[in-house]
């Protein structure tokens, strides 16, 4: 076990791995509704997040006894085919399970859901491979309770295990079966209910409840990503795709752009995009992208990467590479020789490219808003632009996730976090 306090540690699910909250209660009153039945005045629809599900229509929401599993039929039909696609893993809770797993400490789940959906949940979010064993309920009527969950969920030999969970029936739980309680604070129980179901101690957040797990361990080095394509690819719209589904997956993300990401940055690209600028020679515009580039570094992105985060910048050096060396004919080893102290080795972990032709891209950019300095270049220039995109492309293959920008935004968008995830996580396996 080392220095770490457990060397077993059973998570509960909903408001302690997951912000459970809007599934669940959307969920909850779409079944309601459809029964016709009235939410009742007053009623805390935030209590529904932990209890068995019953308890919650009859107790909380006065459901009659001879509806409740009709009730409970609407609310798992609805939660199972729209619900749970709105939860989102805890800020934090990723980085915790990884630490966790990389320091060798056995990980369960116990959980009051279906075992198969538990299942299919820990998939959906990436989540499935933290875990040695699953517990969950089976569908029979014969429930087998918090306590024996437990149980089943810790290895057949432990030093020392804890029960994390949100709700006075994990702490209740965790007595019962003999380890200590572990109250999440940031879940949907409050400080006063799980002190008084015996929780043996609290957490406020994530990281909080990393560093009681795994005191002193080191945070593992983020990632850095950066999406490239020539102007109107649909870069923007993709990254903003991909940033809305890594953080639902519990990425801890920075998003960030180029030129810009930080005042000193942002003043720059102000001063390269401008219109009026357009006696800029081309050694000029290269030297301002690379100091742009070179405080962007220093300030954001190599901070954000050590300290475990996951860094998506829309657009990076290999702009700079395709725009000046190709599009200003400045010559793709020229514009890296300059940028070299601006990367200062900090070369992005993957790049996505959306290949499209730029005659395409461009017809789309122009019928989308006022084109800044750059955009208004020639045809020819933007085709340049292209090629070197292809040579870089060519050069360094294992860096680059080659996606085509001609299909529907959905389909590029399905693609695109698919193959980030082989890069972020290789054994990740995320299930539809």
């Amino acid at each position: 076990m080392g220095h770490f306090p457990y060397d077993a540690v059973v998570f509960d699910l909903d408001g302690t791995l997951f912000d459970a909250e809007e599934g669940i209660v959307s969920s909850v009153v779409k079944a309601m509704k459809e029964m016709g039945l009235e939410i009742p005045q007053g009623a805390q629809l935030r209590q529904v997040v932990g209890p068995p599900l019953r308890y919650s229509f009859h107790d909380l929401l006065n459901v009659p006894s001879e509806r409740l599993d009709e009730a409970a039929d609407r609310y798992a039909h609805i939660f199972r085919s729209e619900g749970m696609y709105r939860y989102s893993v805890y800020p934090g809770i990723r980085t915790m399970l990884r630490v966790l797993k990389e320091n060798g400490i056995y990980v369960a789940l116990a959980s009051s859901k279906p075992r198969d959906l538990c299942e299919h949940i820990l998939r959906h979010y990436g989540l499935r491979h933290f875990f040695d064993r699953v517990i969950g309920e089976t569908d029979s009527h014969a429930k087998l309770g918090k306590p024996e969950m437990i149980r089943r969920a810790l290895p057949e030999h432990y030093e020392r295990a804890a029960m994390v969970g949100d709700r006075l029936y994990d702490m209740e739980g965790a007595k019962a079966a003999g380890v200590d309680g572990v109250g999440a604070v940031y879940g949907c129980g409050s400080v006063e209910e799980l002190q008084n179901a015996g929780a043996t101690l609290l957490v406020s957040d994530a990281d909080e409840l990393r560093e009681l797990l795994c005191p002193g361990a080191a945070v593992p080095r983020g990632f850095f990503l950066s999406m490239e394509g020539p102007d109107g690819c649909g870069k923007t719209t993709q990254a903003n795709l991909l940033e809305k589904s890594l953080r639902q997956m519990g990425f801890e993300l920075v998003r960030t752009r180029e030129p810009g990401g930080c005042p000193i940055s942002e003043k720059i690209r102000q001063i390269i995009l401008d219109t009026e600028n357009a006696e800029m020679c081309a050694n000029c515009e290269a030297l301002l992208y690379a100091a742009s580039r070179a405080q962007h570094v220093h300030q954001v992105i190599r901070p954000a990467v050590e300290a475990g985060k996951v860094v998506l910048s829309d657009r990076f050096v290999d702009s700079s590479v395709a725009y000046q060396g190709g599009g200003r004919a400045m010559g793709v080893d020229m514009i890296r020789q300059i940028n070299e102290p601006a990367v200062d080795g900090m070369l992005p972990d993957a790049t996505v490219y959306l290949a499209i032709d730029h005659t395409t891209a461009m017809n789309r950019r122009l019928n989308a808003s006022r084109p800044d300095r750059l955009e208004m270049e020639s045809g020819a220039f933007h085709g340049r632009v292209q090629a070197a995109y292809e040579e870089l492309i060519d050069r360094d293959r294992q860096r680059f996730i080659v996606v085509s920008g001609d299909q529907p935004v959905e389909e590029i968008a399905r693609q695109v976090l698919r193959q980030v995830l082989k890069r972020l996580e290789p054994d990740c396996e995320q299930e539809a």
